[in-house]
């Protein structure tokens, strides 16, 4: 499992543990202003956004059980996703399935993936962990996750709040050790220093890494035959960007791009093999690949996918109680949720529904824990962090029964014992 050994429980060790895996602690301060801008200080800056509270002052406190659990099924289905990954590679009709435009296709064949474990140095599994234990994947997103700075510098500060000693303290150390290999240059992201999430995640990344990184709108650059730029005469080697690869077959200079990639003029960071750890018909692969099982997979991978993942097709296969959401899309856009008689019960309306470009892909449905908050009831989704190939950092979102942009960050800190 990547590069650092993590001690592994018995599957379903936090299912025999008689507590709730969660519970929420803490009371808001009445000087909400004053914590946000102790926040700020630490360079997380949109604790509120537009005068809504994304931050929840509270914490989440997560049995350890469960979270050593959680980590060892990260990092037994990061091997697995890695694996699945390098069975597609130079496969153009399991290509198409997945989705992945075909400006990247040739990248892809003619490109060397990194080593295993490292496809991706920069990734985020999002599960369902209910408060029985149980532990089912919904997503990964290999590519560009966001959540850095909220995990990294936020859910450490919280934590010591309420006297706990956050797991996540180690991510710096990791994303320098990523940058170090990835050897970037140049940071970019969309609307670089007028968005506020991705410039703050963009910052505190390079902060993090510790080397001398120029930070850039994506809009900013241009191309000239296969050499990426930026100003007038500046040329871009190798690049971190916080840019869906997916895009590259949509967006306007996306097919340049995408030809500067094949022939090396410009290093991307996450390298281009992790558009197809992106895609969620990936999980589709795997769940076949099991379902038959075939001796692609060891048995100890075998019993992690039937353990921690959910059956997952790229065709309807369900009468009721699915999932039905676009193989590339983020922030809960295009998911939909159908019930136990197959009528749709809620669908999200406020993300981009990438459905219109990407097809969809059907997955048992798994409803995430429902925690009473200071402000209501809400649902909890847990996201843990891969960086150089080792999972390490919780993220919390609370929201509704489908976690979209109005989600809220709430830090997950865990029991020491």
């Amino acid at each position: 499992m990547g590069n650092q050994a993590v001690s592994v429980p018995p599957l379903g060790l936090a299912q025999v543990v008689n507590l709730p895996v969660y519970e929420v602690v803490g009371t808001p301060s009445p000087d909400r202003n004053d914590r946000v801008e102790q926040l700020a200080a630490l360079g997380f800056t949109w604790a509120n956004l537009e005068d809504e509270a994304y931050w929840i002052d509270q914490l989440v406190v997560m049995q350890r059980t469960a979270y050593e659990e959680l980590l060892h099924a990260a990092g037994a289905l990061w091997d697995v996703f890695d694996k699945a990954a390098r069975f597609v590679k130079g496969n153009r009709e399991l290509y198409e399935q997945l989705c992945i435009p075909e400006v990247l296709w040739d990248g892809l064949d003619r490109l060397e993936p990194n080593e295993p474990g490292l496809i991706s140095r920069y990734a985020r599994f999002d599960f369902a962990v209910n408060q029985e234990g149980s532990i089912k994947l919904l997503e990964l997103n290999a590519d560009t996750p966001t959540g850095y700075v909220e995990a990294s510098i936020a859910t450490p500060w919280l934590s010591e709040q309420y006297g706990l000693a956050s797991p996540n303290i180690g991510m710096k150390e990791w994303i320098r050790q990523a940058w170090e290999a990835e050897a970037p240059d140049y940071a970019a992201c969309t609307s670089y220093g007028h968005h506020v999430e991705d410039t703050g995640t963009i910052d505190a990344l390079v902060a993090h890494s510790g080397r001398n990184i120029t930070c850039i709108d994506c809009l900013d650059l241009w191309i000239e035959e296969g050499i990426v730029k930026v100003g007038e005469k500046d040329t871009i080697a190798r690049m971190f960007a916080l840019y869906p690869k997916e895009w590259m077959g949509i967006d306007e200079g996306g097919e340049a791009l995408a030809y500067s990639v094949e022939e090396q003029f410009v290093q991307l960071f996450n390298p281009l093999h992790a558009v197809i750890l992106q895609s969620k018909g990936l999980q589709a692969i795997i769940w076949e690949l099991h379902a038959q099982q075939t001796d692609f997979f060891t048995e100890a991978e075998h019993l992690a996918i039937q353990t921690y993942m959910l059956p997952t097709y790229m065709a309807p296969a369900f009468e009721g109680d699915y999932v039905s959401k676009a193989m590339f899309g983020r922030e809960g856009g295009s998911v939909e949720l159908y019930n136990a008689n197959g009528e749709l019960e809620s669908k999200d309306e406020a993300g981009f529904d990438t459905s219109v470009f990407f097809s969809r892909v059907f997955q048992q449905r798994a409803d995430l824990p429902k925690l009473d908050f200071e402000n209501g009831e809400k649902y909890l989704l847990t996201g843990l962090f891969v960086l150089n190939g080792v999972p390490c950092g919780l993220l919390g979102r609370a929201g509704g029964i489908i976690t979209g942009n109005s989600s809220h960050f709430v830090a997950i800190g865990v029991n020491a014992s």
